[in-house]
């Protein structure tokens, strides 16, 4: 899901610590020993047939790299198998774009069940990889707490709706840990961005592979992946339209969706000499207008601003992140206030992609103890300072000018 891409990106000191009076919605982090459950999508349709790889077929090619990975696959791995465009080869495109099947249902790895499944497969039809996509997501429905499918093609869709983008982005917004990475076997422009948008929706990886080597080599590190549970996992949470309805949080890392020039609200108990560090981030799954911005904010229950985030930079270019702190102990009068409000908003504008299901959203809120800062000196202690200058600055004047008429006189003696 696409919370796995925004837990990569550095929260601004995440520190649970348990939040007295009512009980706030919690965010704990789970740990997963499930083993890798992942199902492998590949594209039979008739673009494989092309001899450019090496002189041999892309679906050659695509064959050995599957065997080669089928062999090294750890005994634990959970594998199924989907393809898409193998078997119908005519022209009626309605009849060709329901064309995918699981060909190896999801369980402890058979090799051999595997490879004979993949040496029957001939490049034959339509790219429905939208449909293929959705089924192969109902493949993977109760297989485990962290799901993968990993989708090679070589070419874009071809039988949109529906669109694989769009699909991927239903898929995230289920709120479940499936993650689509995409492998595109020599591809164009097109198919690039498609496949790019497909993985950015859900969290995933997108990477291109020109020679056998190169694909068995990118298909085994996304298997591999598999197995590696993410650091936190994020709370499914809901933002409310104003801070009087918004859900109480705790410490912890939150999941949630936001339209496109929405304000979502949320609310933290924040004691008395405790501070608040909350950030937001944002991933960017579809296309959108330039000179965009999120922003995060925390006020008052009635609407005072307390004070605003700064951008986080991340280092990626797909997500867009922002951060905050604050403490009582900045305000005095304010020192009793318990419940603050966050808001989070962003300034996004798109000509195609503007409505439902809203931008992924990761919120992250820790609690800790407000730090002190060194008290300055008083205006007493500033005067003797200013006191004590002065007269060094005087006797320093004395001497260098007693030094200087000792010189002049001496060498006006010589």
């Amino acid at each position: 899901m696409i919370h796995r891409k925004l837990s990569i990106v550095a929260a601004i000191g995440l520190i649970a610590v348990a939040v007295l009076g009512a009980s706030p919605a919690h965010a704990e982090p789970e740990t997963t020993a499930e083993p890798p459950v992942v199902e492998l999508v590949l594209d039979v349709s008739g673009s494989m047939k092309a001899a450019d790889i090496d002189g041999e077929t892309r679906m050659t090619v695509a064959k050995r790299a599957f065997n080669e990975v089928v062999d090294a696959l750890p005994e634990t791995t959970q594998l199924g198998i989907r393809v898409l465009g193998a078997t119908y080869g005519g022209e009626n495109k309605k009849q060709g774009c329901r064309d995918t099947q699981q060909i190896v249902k999801v369980g402890p790895v058979n090799r051999v069940a595997a490879k004979n499944a993949i040496a029957t497969l001939r490049p034959t039809g339509f790219t429905p990889i939208g449909l293929a996509l959705r089924e192969a997501a109902k493949d993977l429905n109760g297989a485990g707490a962290a799901r993968r499918i990993v989708l090679i093609t070589d070419g874009e869709d071809t039988c949109t709706p529906p669109d694989p983008c769009d699909v991927a982005r239903e898929l995230a917004a289920q709120g479940t840990d499936l993650v689509v990475d995409t492998l595109g076997l020599a591809p164009d422009e097109k198919t690039r961005k498609q496949l790019v948008c497909i993985s950015q929706a859900t969290g995933g990886t997108y990477a291109a592979a020109q020679s056998e080597e190169e694909l068995t080599e990118r298909i085994k590190q996304l298997v591999d992946r598999a197995a590696l549970p993410p650091p936190v996992t994020p709370a499914v949470v809901e933002g409310a339209k104003d801070c009087a309805t918004a859900p109480l949080l705790a410490a912890g890392v939150y999941t949630d969706r936001e339209l496109i020039g929405e304000h979502r609200f949320y609310r933290v108990s924040v004691n008395d000499g405790d501070e608040l560090r909350a950030s937001v981030s944002i991933a960017l799954d579809r296309p959108l207008n330039r000179d965009y911005g999120v922003l995060i904010k925390a006020a008052t229950v009635d609407g005072r601003e307390l004070v605003r985030g700064l951008d986080a930079g991340s280092g990626r270019a797909d997500v867009i992140s922002a951060g905050l702190r604050w403490s009582g102990d900045e305000e005095p009068a304010l020192a009793e206030i318990s419940d603050i409000c966050l808001i989070v908003s962003n300034s996004f504008a798109s000509a195609t992609a503007a409505g439902a299901p809203g931008m992924p959203v990761e919120l992250s809120i820790g609690l800790v103890a407000a730090s002190q800062a060194p008290d300055a000196p008083g205006l007493g202690r500033g005067l003797l300072l200013l006191f004590v200058l002065m007269i060094a600055g005087l006797v320093a004047g004395v001497l260098a000018g007693w030094l200087t008429r000792w010189w002049v006189a001496k060498w006006k003696e010589n």
